[in-house]
């Protein structure tokens, strides 16, 4: 498996907007912001704000793949080793993930992201890089 980096990191807060305000004082930009979810950037690397109504995924941490076949590749090793992971979808940005859960139970994501310029994604194309629906787990956790 050749990840490429740890990308982005989602926690639950209760205030969006006061939770936005606050890492925008640390540094960071707003690429996009809902009534329950945000998506903060430093550099390449994101911050997403989940409120705990959002029902799309919940906290997590995202590795980055910037070769599709790659990501397709540990999914069918993460599978075949019995790891509890979800199917692979299709977001509207033009990226693709699974999720899965580590030992603790701790949810991972493993996403495939183009390589292109994020100043050439709009906040309209961008999604929190989760899932249309809940994850449904493809086998059982080991």
């Amino acid at each position: 498996m050749n990840i490429k980096r740890l990308g982005h990191v989602a926690i639950c807060v209760e205030d969006i907007p006061k939770a936005v305000a606050f890492y925008q004082n640390l540094g960071l930009e707003l690429a996009w912001q809902d009534s329950d979810w945000a998506y903060l950037k430093a550099g390449n690397d994101g911050l997403a704000l989940l409120h705990p109504s959002y029902d799309q995924a919940g906290p997590h941490f995202g590795f980055i793949f910037d070769d599709r076949a790659e990501m397709e590749a540990a999914f069918e090793q993460l599978k075949a080793d019995g790891i509890h992971i979800t199917e692979i979808h299709e977001h509207r940005d033009g990226t693709a993930s699974f999720y899965g859960r580590d030992l603790d139970n701790n949810w991972f994501e493993y996403l495939y992201e183009p390589a292109t310029p994020a100043s050439q994604v709009t906040a309209e194309s961008t999604t929190e890089l989760a899932p249309t629906s809940q994850p449904t787990a493809v086998t059982a956790h080991v």
